[in-house]
């Protein structure tokens, strides 16, 4: 695709999707997946809660199950826009595509199982897309082995490790390439940062950060409360309050 101009510079304003829409059926509970309690409040609402105290996003736009919306924007506050997501997650981002502000240049894609993401993660995936590049995600280095297994349970090939990448998210694209990315139709990704791909668009990566490991079954949540309770145990000990997994020292009132 063609080159139009970069969002460089401080003024570039920066929206945040979050899609939200899922049943998450393999997290069980009964519930959707971004309303399950992590540490007394919906894991979406933790998620969120990451996005706006970043310093860079301007805008958060959630896509909500589409019987939930009300009960979301209830939860959120007045500052989050709530949309009714689609049938798919790929549905829900572009309906919140098309509900985020004219003039947003650099947009976010950043999964509500992603609870304790922190801010800071957050602000480094806007800077580097301000900064130029056209599409940026977070990314760890691959701890375990990987092997590629054929449909019969065989081994294809074991692909070295020093190249493989989790990829978490936020995600962060100039707003008309991520915009060009969901015109395509059928393409089989699991992830923004693959339909981008598939445009030729080169995707720069960024350090991830441990703490945005994604919900998705049972055990990850335990995990999580776990995480919490203990930045808990230490914010009390430091006089802090504890928000999303990060803490946030008590100002006088």
């Amino acid at each position: 695709m063609g080159e139009s101009p970069q969002p460089r510079g401080r003024g570039a304003r920066v929206a945040a999707i979050v899609p939200a829409a899922g049943r998450g059926e393999r997290l069980g509970g009964g519930t959707p997946k971004a309303l399950r309690s992590l540490g007394g409040r919906p894991m979406l609402v933790r998620s969120v809660e990451a996005l706006r105290r970043s310093e860079l996003v301007t805008q958060i736009v959630v896509a909500a199950p589409p019987t939930l919306v009300e009960v979301v924007a209830q939860l959120l506050g007045r500052d989050v826009r709530v949309i009714a997501g689609g049938a798919e997650r790929v549905d829900s981002v572009r309906r919140a595509l098309s509900a985020i502000d004219e003039d947003i240049s650099v947009v976010l894609v950043h999964d509500a199982a992603r609870p304790l993401t922190p801010p800071a993660l957050v602000d480094a995936v806007a800077a580097a897309v301000i900064a130029g590049h056209p599409a940026v995600i977070p990314v760890l280095a691959v701890a375990d082995t990987i092997k590629e297994v054929g449909p019969d349970g065989r081994v294809i090939r074991t692909p070295p490790r020093d190249g493989l990448r989790a990829v978490q998210t936020p995600q962060g694209f100039r707003r008309d390439v991520l915009a060009a990315a969901y015109a395509l139709r059928d393409v089989p990704v699991t992830d923004d940062a693959g339909l981008v791909e598939a445009l030729g668009v080169p995707v720069t990566t960024v350090p991830g950060a441990h703490e945005a490991f994604k919900v998705t079954q049972p055990a990850d949540l335990i995990l999580a409360e776990a995480l919490l309770a203990r930045a808990a145990t230490a914010a009390d000990g430091r006089g802090e309050t504890e928000v999303c997994g990060t803490t946030d020292a008590r100002r006088p009132g």
